[in-house]
């Protein structure tokens, strides 16, 4: 006895494997005409769908993991981690897909996490806030699992591809507004140096200020938190507490910054004009508002989660959402993304 498969569904009914897929599993992004096409297909055919059996035929796990090198206290206070999965979720609720939150200490998951993933439990992955020393990028190209990096790894293997930011391009137009606001002793709270992001938005800040001609100002490191961010500032205070201007690599780190400087009773923006970076809600609710880069990490995350559904066949091209409107380079041949970042001007300047 033949048994109609998915294929003869969408032939059937004139529309691709995805949207036949789609329209079965209850997916929102399909229209009427191809909903009824699909189900006057399912009728006549007398198609029954079987998960399990498709799955043992074509070993697929029907689940994709999001793998989030840094420790759960930080996976839950960070907005970077809610937003990640807001633009994730926007492309995963047409399937039927599951999502496995991968986490663990940076360090660690080339071990557990990396075997994990070799030991196909998942059908591809998303990869955010990886370090240098993860060495997630290895552990990818050797696995073979398709996956997308949101944000540009350290290592660019061919075939390896992510989505991110221009942050370099970022830290230079936060430090470009500081300029023209008058700041001429500008400090820097950069992010982590063993990320990419912190590396790109502290070489913007050196380059804006060496356009100008202007001396860097102090200089401290950070991990993205709010703690980071006061630590940072005492100790850019303690170094020269001249400064008239602070781009601090996320606004967790900036609020922080600023509740030093309001402590040490110096104002925000009269006596130091501060710039943030990210824009995911911390910002805007900051008293003063937090002048920031807008970094569009739920935009990102939908793009780079598109990608990897085109790469198991759950999307077809036509299907994918349009492409955001400021790229600023896309190497499509090498699955590149990168957009363009946006200063969001607010009281803090």
């Amino acid at each position: 006895m033949h048994v109609p498969t998915l294929e003869e569904v969408a032939q059937t009914a004139g529309v691709s494997r995805s949207t036949a897929s789609r329209a079965i599993n209850g997916g929102s992004r399909v229209s009427p005409e191809a909903q009824t096409a699909v189900d006057d297909a399912i009728a006549r055919l007398g198609y029954i769908p079987n998960r399990a059996a498709r799955s043992l035929v074509t070993r697929r796990t029907n689940s994709i993991a999001l793998v989030v090198p840094e420790p759960d206290e930080r996976v839950l206070s960070d907005p970077f981690f809610a937003a990640t999965l807001r633009g994730m979720n926007a492309s995963l609720k047409d399937t039927d897909l599951q999502l496995v939150l991968l986490i663990d200490k940076p360090g660690e998951t080339s071990g557990r996490i990396g075997r994990y993933l070799r030991n196909g439990h998942v059908d591809g992955a998303i990869v955010v806030s990886h370090h240098r020393k993860d060495d997630l990028e290895s552990v990818i190209d050797v696995s073979r699992l398709p996956a997308v990096f949101v944000g540009r790894p350290f290592k660019v293997f061919p075939g390896l591809r992510f989505v991110d930011v221009d942050n370099f391009g970022g830290g230079v137009i936060a430090t470009q507004h500081l300029i023209a606001r008058g700041r001429r002793n500008i400090a820097h709270i950069a992010g982590p140096s063993d990320m990419t992001a912190g590396e790109d938005r502290q070489a913007g800040w050196r380059h804006a200020l060496a356009q100008q001609g202007l001396p860097e100002g102090p200089l401290a490191g950070g991990d993205f938190t709010t703690a980071a961010g006061i630590e940072a500032m005492e100790a850019i205070l303690a170094e020269d507490p001249t400064v008239d201007g602070v781009f601090a690599a996320s606004d967790l780190m900036a609020v922080g910054a600023m509740r030093v400087l309001a402590k040490h009773g110096r104002s925000v923006p009269d006596d130091v004009a501060v710039v943030g970076y990210d824009d995911l809600g911390v910002a805007e609710g900051a008293i003063p508002a937090l002048t920031t880069v807008r970094n569009p990490v739920v935009r990102m995350a939908r793009h780079a989660t598109d990608e990897l559904l085109t790469t198991l066949g759950v999307f077809s091209a036509d299907d994918l959402s349009e492409p955001p409107h400021d790229v600023t380079s896309t190497m499509a041949e090498d699955g590149h993304t990168v957009l363009a970042p946006e200063l969001v001007e607010r009281s803090s300047t």
